[in-house]
């Protein structure tokens, strides 16, 4: 079996600031880490390799400084990274991503069984490069998956939506987003970590994408969204004293409410 993850490099604070000119995250001047999301998809692809002879290959978009992800992921049991980095792919929104992504899955003519990805990320938070990615390949996808079983020419997979349980077999090829009560992810290994450091990363540049669309899905061109600002919601407490008799206190809490529009007028007023 082969297995694609796919992995992000997210800002490792909430302190996040964003290029004036482009709408960008400035990733350069926060710390970083692996996506949380990504560690359990990438649990799951290590669970199917702990039960049969998978290669797990992860790859990630995004500047050199990416590579740390890459050489986690190693240090946690997968086979190969790719990197896919150029200056043409930065200021991505959701959709240019994911479309470089499809792009450098088709460029890699890996003959893969499963598509990997996180419920979402941190620092985005859409929960939608997966199942875009999915429709840009044109294979099946399940996503918020919190259980994985995996057959001749299938999976069985049980996802939670909603509240809903929802239990369906997929044929292979297909991509699965994984939920983040799937399991915990474990931990990489010093002493694998010291065997994989020095592992070649490849990487993919834009010369490497052969589709010619690709220079107008891809980077801030490419891009039909921008963020213009980031920043926390207010919340604005409201404290209001009410004094004399019970009786009193109830009709004017009760009026106030209406006028409020937190509860509803009866229709016989």
């Amino acid at each position: 079996m082969k297995i694609i993850v796919c992995i992000k490099q997210v800002p490792a604070t909430q302190n996040v600031q964003i290029d004036p000119k482009t709408g960008s995250l400035m990733r350069w001047a926060a710390t970083t880490k692996m996506n949380p999301f990504d560690l359990v998809a990438l649990e799951a692809a290590l669970q199917l390799k702990d039960k049969s002879s998978a290669e797990i290959t992860v790859i990630t978009m995004g500047p050199n400084a990416a590579k740390a992800v890459l050489t986690e992921a190693l240090s946690m049991g997968a086979d190969k990274g790719i990197l896919i980095s150029d200056k043409a792919f930065a200021g991505a929104d959701v959709l240019a991503t994911s479309h470089t992504l499809s792009y450098a899955i088709e460029a890699l003519k890996i003959d893969y069984d499963l598509l990997l990805c996180g419920q979402q990320t941190t620092d985005g938070d859409t929960a939608q490069v997966g199942p875009s990615i999915a429709a840009l390949l044109n294979i099946p996808h399940i996503s918020y998956v919190r259980k994985l079983i995996s057959n001749p020419n299938t999976f069985t997979v049980e996802s939670i939506i909603n509240d809903d349980r929802l239990i369906a077999e997929i044929k292979k090829p297909c991509l699965l987003t994984i939920d983040k009560d799937f399991a915990q992810a474990r931990y990489p290994s010093y002493w694998k970590l010291i065997e994989t450091i020095n592992t070649p990363i490849q990487i993919i540049t834009l010369a490497d994408l052969k589709n010619p669309d690709t220079i107008n899905h891809i980077g801030q061109a490419g891009s039909p969204t921008s963020v213009l600002k980031i920043y926390p919601p207010v919340h604005e407490v409201i404290s209001k004293k009410l004094s004399g008799k019970s009786k009193d206190i109830v009709n004017e809490l009760v009026d106030y409410l209406k006028d409020e529009h937190l509860i509803e007028r009866n229709s016989h007023e």
